[in-house]
């Protein structure tokens, strides 16, 4: 006698794609759970393209790609603008869905490295796209990467105006900070990969992993902080603060948010 289908499959089933009246639902979050955390130093067998000439990005802003000529073919489909604003870490999508109709006309990419929160953020956008009308949503993609081994795989010179580092791993003990997103080399590739006046947003409910992120970006010659009165004056710190998963959660907790904003310079002059 057969006994009961397995929990992997019953999962499999409730995650596939729900319709009503023809339009996408939401998924639910509870069938795409996974570890809070993955280490980015183990080979999770991501694919990435050698360069950002390369990447095709047209399954993710599939309204912006531009037709191509049959001398082209062998390059991937261009997009009619490129994408500006990374979430690094993006979790479940909840900073990348309040921004886009605030900046409905820029293409904003979520990084994250696990697997099933990747899947749940790229069917939520689906949902968005299904249940809205006109372009709203289509400048969202999510995409499975490991941004500190990668970025520069993706991302042109000065291509980015915006990179958002929400609530990360605060990797406490010391022989972890290796592994923590800010660094002095990944501070010089988030440098590389954005634009001069392009901004670095941080923010984490944790007082020490603050100080380690201001005191590194302060200390990159490619880097300023921004003024609070700026910082307050930004419309992207208020969306930062609230609208993530893990923002909602240190509200919810009456805990503390420690939000720091960097500026990229210009580079000297030969």
């Amino acid at each position: 006698m057969a006994g009961p289908p397995p929990k992997r499959h019953n999962r499999d089933e409730h995650r596939a794609t729900r319709t009503k009246d023809g339009v996408t639902q939401l998924p639910r979050k509870k069938f795409f759970r996974q570890r809070a955390h993955a280490n980015p130093f183990s080979d999770h067998m991501l694919e990435y393209p050698t360069s950002p000439d390369e990447m095709d990005w047209s399954s993710y802003y599939p309204d912006y790609a531009e037709e191509g000529s049959p001398e082209a073919d062998a390059k991937p489909p261009r997009l009619r603008k490129d994408v500006e604003i990374v979430d690094i870490g993006c979790g479940f999508g909840g900073l990348l869905v309040a921004l886009a109709p605030i900046l409905p006309d820029t293409l904003i990419l979520g990084l994250e490295i696990r697997t099933q929160v990747t899947q749940f953020v790229q069917e939520r956008i689906r949902a968005l796209r299904s249940q809205n009308s006109g372009n709203l949503y289509q400048n969202l993609g999510c995409i499975r990467a490991n941004a500190m081994k990668f970025l520069p795989n993706f991302f042109k010179k000065g291509q980015l105006s915006k990179i958002f580092i929400c609530f990360p791993d605060p990797h406490f003990k010391a022989r972890k900070h290796k592994a923590r997103i800010v660094s002095t080399t990944l501070n010089s590739e988030y440098a590389y990969a954005l634009r001069p006046g392009g901004i670095v947003y941080t923010i984490t409910d944790v007082e020490a992993l603050h100080e380690w992120m201001v005191q590194h970006l302060d200390a990159h010659p490619a880097f300023e902080r921004v003024s609070k009165e700026d910082e307050e004056a930004d419309a992207c710190v208020k969306v930062m603060m609230d609208e993530t998963e893990e923002g909602k959660k240190v509200t919810r907790n009456k805990g503390q948010k420690f939000v720091a904003l960097f500026r990229r310079l210009e580079d000297p002059p030969w």
